[in-house]
């Protein structure tokens, strides 16, 4: 009897969606894990998925594969949209040969990543995986370096946003690295160019998969991870919440949402924020909240170089990049992690229209040989260049000191910043008015009959004479002096009239940026 077209077709997307089987599903769900459909469900807006290649098989025989074909080779591809915006899917299948990447899987990737790139749509990819297909040889190595090259080549094009919601180990890890941001799901997911074995092997540690490479090591110690969420809910409602801040494309304008918090809205805190004390830390998030829309802030990298803060947030609807020195942490210096973690949020910002706004609060790079020798001249230049490259609208606030050549790095004036102004209390200045009193003056304090009472009419007359906004305003090297609790209404201003700002770079294949 002749099969019904139909119901054959309807037979086979069941299998598919089967993935490994009922046994693997509820395996994967007793480690607290969703499996591959279930992600995508809570990912997208319901019923917009659209499957790619769901019938797609390996082709393999050798050692026993070829009785082992299943649909979608472990991997479901496809688009789809959050909240009506169309975005690029993967999502592998850790139930089907525990998520492993061969030459099909690998191919549907590449499809879909191409398809992103064709339509202009962010790619999202939802790793859990065992790694290489060690049965297809060097043909799954292959398959690597095809995602490798086109998440190269999408950079800057499209955003690309990586979720390890499982294994992620040895080649694999360098997809999610390429990407712009990458979340972690605590307890789940590591990643690791070796396992734990090979380190044991090699440099006789003993270590766990956690402790190599689990969620908050890459938070807080490598910096390779942007979040950590607590499971698979939190991390796929955070993918959501962050494209809202996003354009689809290069080409586009990030998109501007109606908000109620009035744009003249003033923060008298403040005016009374800043400690007396030039030593006494204050938390800068609390001007960020203060400032942003609805105190809606979305931090990236909360835990790596707490010194500096970096996230998302709108200004008047507008979407803004925020890079802001921490007071509360090492006295928000600027040190090679803090550098390097910013620099790559400039790129991103400047890579897709979104303005950055820059609080600073810095007494300048870290001292001392740990950070001359790991190269922190090379590295905490990647911070310059990338604000010197930045076309986008670049505003600065200097809220109370900015001190050598931190203050040139952090999109001062003479590197290109659009908007630079000042509380009417911040020290811009080589250095602190106390080290700066005993160079010039050294000698005329040594010889003072009461040196300490000496240096201290010094240090506060060069105070008086340079740790202010002032002579910095004379030289037009800042646009104002404002009153901080108008912080607000002057930046939405500012970036209303930046909004048509047109500039480009000099023609070049691309630059040489101190990697």
């Amino acid at each position: 009897m002749k099969t019904d077209p139909i119901q054959r077709l309807e037979d086979m997307r069941a299998e598919a969606r089967l993935g490994g089987g009922e046994k693997r599903m509820e395996a994967q769900h007793a480690k607290g894990k969703l499996t591959a459909w279930e992600r995508i469900e809570l990912l997208l807006d319901q019923g917009s998925f659209e499957e790619t290649d769901a019938f797609r098989r390996h082709r393999s025989s050798n050692f026993g594969l070829a009785k082992q074909r299943p649909l979608g080779d472990g991997v479901v591809t496809g688009t789809g949209t959050i909240d009506g915006r169309p975005v690029a899917v993967f999502a592998q299948d850790f139930t089907v040969f525990g998520g492993s990447l061969a030459e099909e899987h690998a191919a549907k990737i590449c499809k879909v990543m191409d398809l992103s790139m064709k339509l202009g749509i962010p790619m999202i990819g939802l790793n859990d995986s065992g790694g290489a297909r060690i049965q297809e040889g060097v043909v799954s190595l292959a398959g690597y370096s095809e995602i490798f090259l086109r998440n190269t080549m999408a950079s800057g094009v499209v955003p690309q946003i990586s979720a390890i919601m499982g294994p992620c180990a040895g080649g694999a890890v360098y997809s999610p690295a390429l990407t712009d941001f990458i979340l972690m799901v605590d307890g789940s997911s590591y990643m690791h160019i070796t396992g734990p074995d090979v380190v044991k092997t090699v440099t006789h540690e003993d270590v766990t998969s956690e402790d190599l490479g689990g969620a908050h090591v890459h938070e807080e110690i490598s910096g390779t991870s942007h979040f950590t969420c607590d499971d698979d809910a939190e991390c796929l409602a955070r993918i959501r919440r962050l494209l809202s801040f996003l354009p689809a494309n290069n080409t586009e304008e990030p998109p501007i949402t109606v908000t109620e918090d009035p744009s003249d809205r003033c923060e008298a805190l403040l005016d009374e924020i800043i400690p007396e004390s030039p030593n006494q830390p204050y938390d800068i998030k609390k001007v960020i909240h203060a400032v942003v829309d609805d105190g809606d802030f979305m931090e990236i990298q909360k835990g790596f170089a707490r010194n500096i803060v970096i996230g998302l947030a709108r200004l008047g609807g507008r979407p803004i990049g925020i890079v802001a020195n921490q007071p509360m942490a090492l006295a928000g210096v600027l040190d090679i992690d803090a550098s390097e973690k910013a620099a790559r949020f400039v790129r991103f910002c400047d890579a897709f229209n979104i303005p950055i706004i820059t609080l600073e609060d810095v007494p300048g790079f870290m001292p001392g040989t740990a950070q001359e020798h790991a190269g922190i001249i090379r590295r905490g230049a990647k911070l310059l260049y990338a604000y010197c490259e930045a076309t986008v609208p670049k505003l600065t606030v200097v809220t109370r000191k900015a001190y050598g050549g931190a203050y040139c790095v952090l999109s001062s004036k003479s590197t290109g910043g659009d908007w630079n102004v000042s509380w009417p209390g911040a020290e811009i200045a080589v250095m602190g008015a106390e080290g700066a009193a005993k160079i010039i003056h050294r000698r005329e304090i040594a010889a003072a009959d009461d040196p300490i009472k000496r240096e201290a009419e010094l240090v506060e007359e060069y105070r008086d004479m340079f740790a202010n906004p002032y002579l910095a305003a004379e030289r037009g090297l800042i646009d104002d002096v404002i009153i901080p609790s108008r912080t607000r209404p002057r930046l939405i201003r500012a970036l209303q009239m930046l909004a048509s700002k047109r500039v480009s770079n000099p023609p070049k294949k691309h630059g040489s940026i101190p990697l």
